[in-house]
């Protein structure tokens, strides 16, 4: 069988790709691993995660507000199993919803373990050992990425465990483990510490979500820590050990000492790695770099010209929607169209409540730079609509240049962050100014309001309501 485009990945990337393809006429076939389509983000990350996050938060709520908005509960529970089925409902929803796409824009969906044969041949290894091999005059690689761990930490998927596993556990940790402080520690150590679960975050750098705007790293620390977190910034894990039904952490100090924590469940969340094992790369002509990542052009090009790849086994951000701006992006640059993304405009966020998001350079990055810049923050305490819903942590910061007032960076930590970023998104492609935005009529009241006034706060600082 031959196809214009194989497509080897089912996740984000990949079957946006795949339809953007069979949309432009091009014969598709996607090749998947797994039994169901969507890659880590639908089946063990993004989905599940979120999924998790809403019932703890909504478990949360209950125990701590809601006898303040005047609703009264008694014998409040948690039931954990209840919130894994609601989250694996939610999976099985969308990646049937995958499923149905592939079928209705004639995409041949094929099962098994894809490996290049040669620059256009791919065999797929089924998962009761058939063999199928298909060929493709074009072909992306979209297999996205694995947890990360090293040998002092390894994974027994039992109490020294991944995201995955922490997706599935049967009961709340009485004391849990993370190491890692970055976004999908901060998310799932939020989902259980909401549960009940003491919560101890052990990171190698000096703050949260490291990679962000250190404001925003500060301002979640003070909300995750209202929920009895601990936090060990710039202490170095030395070893991780399974003693049965406890878990030993043990750790240098910044000083330079010795320390242990205990816990029943150790998550090691120190980052992801592009997953290219069983492509026999070679067999194509392509290799991998120092980080395991797969070099492409501004094109998305490998050094073969017909074999594009995308999303985490290539340079930048490990996102789902980059992955799908890259899979939309290649199917149009195969076809002859000129596609552009502008990847600092590609939005970042963390799914924990305060949620967090943010777009374009952080002050860090404009410092180190030498760009002259200004700013204005508006935190969300000062807002009508926030103190209705009783959700007054974070704050809005915007980063503008000095001189023409442009739109440099926008960041958000405050409710509904990872909705609201998208205005910030929009201004920022067609290249606002503060001002243009503090210009702009904003409903009354919203939390996107927030963003008006950090704008006008940016602006002479002529904020209205603080």
């Amino acid at each position: 069988m031959e196809y214009d485009v194989i497509v080897i990945g089912s996740g984000p990337g990949g079957y946006t790709g795949a339809i953007r393809c069979a949309q432009l006429g091009l014969k598709t076939a996607i090749i998947e691993k797994y039994p169901t389509l969507g890659g880590t983000c639908l089946n063990v990350g993004c989905i599940p995660s979120k999924a998790m996050l809403d019932s703890s938060e909504h478990f949360y709520n209950a125990a701590h507000t809601f006898a303040e908005h005047g609703i009264q509960l008694a014998d409040l529970k948690v039931d954990l199993n209840q919130m894994v089925v609601r989250k694996q409902g939610v999976v099985d929803q969308t990646t049937k919803g995958v499923a149905f796409l592939m079928k209705k824009n004639k995409i041949d969906e094929i099962h098994g373990v894809g490996t290049f044969v040669d620059p256009h041949t791919i065999k797929i290894t089924k998962a009761d050992g058939a063999e199928q091999t298909i060929t493709g005059k074009n072909i992306i690689i979209a297999t996205g990425s694995k947890p990360l761990s090293f040998p002092s930490m390894p994974i027994d998927k039992k109490r020294i465990i991944t995201s995955t596993e922490a997706l599935t556990l049967e009961q709340v940790p009485k004391h849990l483990v993370i190491i890692g402080a970055g976004v999908i520690g901060a998310e799932l150590g939020s989902v259980y510490a909401r549960l009940g679960a003491k919560v101890s975050f052990v990171e190698f750098a000096d703050a949260m979500i490291p990679t962000m705007d250190r404001t925003m790293g500060k301002e979640l620390q003070k909300a995750i820590k209202k929920l009895g977190a601990d936090f060990y910034f710039n202490h170095k894990v030395t070893s991780v050990e399974n003693k049965g039904d406890e878990v030993v952490v043990n750790i240098d100090t910044p000083k330079g000492e010795q320390m242990t924590l205990t816990g029943d469940y150790c998550l090691v969340s120190v980052g992801r790695r592009p997953y290219t094992d069983g492509l026999n790369l070679e067999a194509a002509g392509l290799s991998t770099d120092s980080r395991g990542k797969i070099e492409v052009d501004n094109h998305l090009r490998t050094k073969v010209p017909h074999i594009y790849a995308l999303g985490d086994v290539i340079r930048g951000a490990m996102l789902a929607h980059k992955a799908e701006e890259e899979g939309t992006f290649i199917a149009e640059t195969i076809v002859g169209q000129k596609p552009h993304i502008n990847y600092k405009l590609i939005p970042n966020v963390v799914y924990t409540w305060p949620e967090v998001a943010a777009v374009g350079y952080t002050e860090e990055e404009l410092k180190q730079e030498g760009i002259p810049y200004k700013t204005g923050s508006f935190p969300f305490k000062a807002l009508g609509r926030a103190r209705a819903s009783m959700d007054i942590d974070g704050l809005v910061k915007v980063l503008a240049h000095k001189e023409t007032d442009e739109l440099l960076g926008v960041h958000i930590i405050g409710p509904r962050a990872a909705d609201m970023i998208a205005e910030a998104v929009v201004a920022m492609e067609f290249r606002a100014s503060a001002e243009d935005v503090s210009r702009m009529s904003h409903a009354h009241p919203t939390y996107t309001e927030a963003f008006k006034e950090a704008c006008l706060a940016a602006t002479d600082n002529r904020a209205i309501n603080m």
